[in-house]
């Protein structure tokens, strides 16, 4: 087994070289705006899975992925050069998709500040229906 420090190494390794690839060797008209994002390497250094961003539009992210897959050999090929380990991992493109969950997130916390301003306007006057502080004495049984 591979040591797990020497692994993520070659991780941020093929994240720059696929991102070097993609700015200066790859001209495919269908690559869009293109963000890698991250790497991550299986520990036997068989897989690697490379995470990125499109920015623009649903088509744009399509065709880009479309670019990615054809290029995928290239990018393998000089990942293999440039890293000189026995074997050439196996590359898997993913769109990562961090922005568009932190968006749903705020979007929620958003919602979620709306509804607690809207209770506490519904609990300004508002009385207890029993006594004010019920915890206020400890309770005296009337037989003693």
């Amino acid at each position: 087994m591979v040591d797990a420090a020497r692994a993520r190494k070659i991780a941020d390794r093929i994240q720059r070289i696929v991102a070097e690839m993609l700015e200066r060797r790859i001209k495919d008209p269908r690559l869009g705006f293109v963000t890698v994002t991250d790497a991550r390497i299986t520990a036997d250094l068989r897989d690697a899975t490379v995470y990125y961003t499109v920015f623009g539009s649903d088509e744009e992210k399509v065709a880009s992925s479309a670019a990615l897959e054809s290029a995928k050999g290239v990018i393998r090929s000089e990942v293999g050069r440039q890293t000189g380990i026995r074997h050439t991992p196996s590359l898997t493109f993913v769109i990562d998709e961090v922005q568009e969950n932190a968006q749903h997130i705020e979007q929620l916390l958003v919602q979620a500040r709306k509804s607690d301003e809207e209770v506490a306007q519904r609990a300004t006057g508002a009385k207890p229906a029993g006594e004010a502080d019920p915890y206020k004495a400890p309770r005296v049984d009337e037989d003693e």
